[in-house]
Formats: structure tokens, C-alpha cells, sequence
């Protein structure tokens, strides 16, 4: 049994994630101790107990030490099982979140898989719907590996109640991911999602897009939507028909519209200006897949502590070799050698 210290690097829920993943596709049997120990609420909350028992779930696990608060859970991971699942958060815990937990088991399944989540679909601090949707599954979709997503309701916080289903293919004839440079951007994007909020919230929010970041009319949305709760959200989104970058911001009762959308067009700058292919969050997301597969390269903005994190884990089940280096300011190529 491997010991995974929850209190490692930046000790938040990824390392619980990575570390189920990690031990349904390789059969390795875990204890996690210190669970979230770096957050100001440690112990499983909501959303991390979802994902230890659709984990459980999906490879007939053993498992102790499920229950809400607990920070330590010990998971003996069976066969994996292809099939059709419901997982419902019982919260407005990130949906996504959960999605990246059975994913990379799900993958190596032998038949395809239809999994709903319920919960919340456009968390803070988490990937929204939309990153899923437009630029995760895009990215897999480069190295083969057959992933699909709809939406059925939307879910913001705190009320939740969103609904999502993702169809998942078992993988095929994996490729290696290379996408050090990046070309001209054909598609721009700025795409505000709300609902039970005035129209003018948009507005302003995409206002002050127009004038940060000089993108026309014609590429500024608005999507007004039903919910069961009030919620917002911009989302900033590029392609270059290759790689596409989407960053997200949710709004907030203590945030002006221009304050959110500052956030957005600040993270846009960032990833623009570096001249990266991959953005800070694709290049976490990225890791496993890239780790239980062929493995690959690409150039990214420096790696966050979430990203270093997550690196460190992985080393610990799988014999690879993940190197980060600098190529100037803001620039960096992370390669996967499996």
C-alpha cells in the first residue's frame, strides 16, 4: 500500500484526485492521510467525498474512511468497470472536478462509458463546464482519446443544481502530445453566462473586454440562462485551430462587473504575451492523461504549485520523467517522458 501525504506542495484536493486515479489505473491499494491539510476547512468536504465513492464505485474499491470530514481514506481498487453512472455531488461542489476523477479510470475501461454528474457546473476555483467542454476535451481530442460533453442545466454557486453527461470512449491507439508554439489566434471570444442578474452586468462585464483587449462586437456574447439560483461568469476564449485556451472568471456579490472582468482579461494578457501553446491550467489537466499514455510536450506560462504538486504524485505511481524548463520570462516547455 502506497502512503500519500494529503499535506504535500500546495495540500488541497488534488492530490486526493490524482491519487485515486492514480490508483484505479495502475491497481495500486492507497492510504491518504492529512487530507486537504493546506485549506482553512481540511478533511473531506461535499465534492472530495463524491469523488472517493464514484471512484469506489467505478472499480469495485474496498475503501475506509469515506464520510464527510475525514482526513484519511484507505482505497483498494478492483477491476475497472465500463457502464452507465449518475454522480451526484449533494452540493454545489465543482461537477468538474469530479469528471477529471473517473476519467483517466474510465479511459482504460473496455467499453464506452455515459456518466451524468449533478452539482455545480461554473465553480470558482475550479474548471467551468465551458474549459471542459472547449478546451480540455479539444486537447484530448489531438492525442485520440474520445471524449464528449452536453450540457443539460446550469449550476452556480451556492445553489448548484447543474446537470452534465459525458460520454467517454475507451482509449484507442493513443498519440503523443506536441504543441510547443502556437499560430495566429482565427477565433476570439468573450462569452458571459448569467442568470437571474440584470443584462447590464453583462454588458459592462464585455464593455470593458472591448476596451482592454480591442476584440470586435461580433465577438462579445451574451448568454442568458435559467438557473435554480442567480450566478455569473465570463469566459475568454482563443483558438488557433490547434490549441485553445478559455479562462474563466465567476462573478461575485463582492466584485464590481469591471473587477471580474479585469481578472479575465489580466489572465488573458498573461497567456497572450507569453507566447505559451498550453495555459496554466490546461498544463495540469493535461499531466495524467499524458502520463498513463505516450507521454508528450508542450510549451506553457510557469508551472503554478497546483502543477508541481500534481507532478510530484504522479512520480510516485507511475516510472516517468516530467521536466519543466525555462525558456525566458514567462515561458516554459514541460515534457512527459513515459
Amino acid at each position: 500500500m502506497k502512503i500519500i501525504d494529503g499535506s504535500q506542495g500546495e495540500g488541497g484536493g488534488q492530490i486526493l484526485r490524482s491519487t485515486l486515479a492514480l490508483s484505479m489505473c495502475t491497481g495500486t491499494p492507497v492510504r491518504i492521510d492529512n487530507i486537504r491539510a493546506g485549506r482553512r476547512k481540511s478533511g473531506l468536504l461535499r465534492q472530495h467525498l463524491a469523488c472517493v465513492r464514484a471512484s469506489k464505485e467505478i472499480s469495485n474499491a474496498k475503501v475506509t474512511g469515506d464520510e464527510l470530514g475525514s482526513s484519511t481514506v484507505e482505497f483498494r481498487p478492483g477491476d475497472i468497470q465500463a457502464g452507465t453512472y449518475d454522480f451526484a455531488i449533494g452540493s454545489a461542489g465543482s461537477t468538474s472536478l469530479l469528471f477529471q476523477t473517473v476519467l483517466p479510470a474510465l479511459l482504460m475501461a473496455d467499453n464506452e462509458s455515459t456518466v451524468s454528474f449533478s452539482g455545480g457546473t461554473h465553480n470558482d476555483l475550479a474548471p467551468s463546464f465551458d474549459f471542459i467542454k472547449h478546451c480540455f476535451i479539444p486537447a484530448l481530442k489531438t492525442i485520440n482519446l474520445g471524449v464528449k460533453a452536453e450540457l443539460e442545466a446550469y449550476g452556480f454557486m451556492p445553489n448548484g443544481g447543474g446537470k452534465w453527461t459525458a460520454t467517454i470512449q475507451p482509449i484507442n491507439g493513443m498519440g503523443v502530445f506536441d504543441m510547443t508554439s502556437v499560430g495566429k489566434f482565427e477565433t476570439k471570444q468573450a462569452v458571459v453566462t448569467q442568470s437571474g442578474l440584470s443584462k447590464s452586468v453583462a454588458e459592462r462585464e464585455l464593455a470593458r473586454v472591448k476596451k482592454k483587449l480591442q476584440w470586435a462586437d461580433h465577438e462579445l456574447h451574451i448568454n442568458q440562462v435559467e438557473s435554480i439560483g442567480p450566478g455569473n461568469i465570463i469566459s475568454l476564449r482563443v483558438s488557433d485551430g490547434n490549441i485553445s485556451e478559455v479562462i474563466d472568471v465567476v462573478g461575485a456579490k463582492q466584485l464590481s462587473a469591471e473587477r471580474v472582468a479585469g481578472r479575465a482579461i489580466a489572465a488573458m494578457k498573461r497567456y497572450l504575451a507569453s507566447g505559451a501553446a498550453v495555459g496554466e491550467y490546461l498544463c495540469d489537466q493535461l499531466l495524467l492523461p499524458l502520463a498513463l499514455g505516450n507521454g508528450g510536450r508542450f510549451t506553457t506560462i510557469e508551472p503554478s504549485l497546483h502543477t508541481r504538486t500534481n507532478i510530484d504524485v504522479i512520480k510516485m505511481f507511475l516510472d516517468c520523467e516530467i521536466v519543466t524548463k525555462s525558456l525566458g520570462d514567462d515561458l516554459f516547455e514541460l515534457s512527459v517522458k513515459v
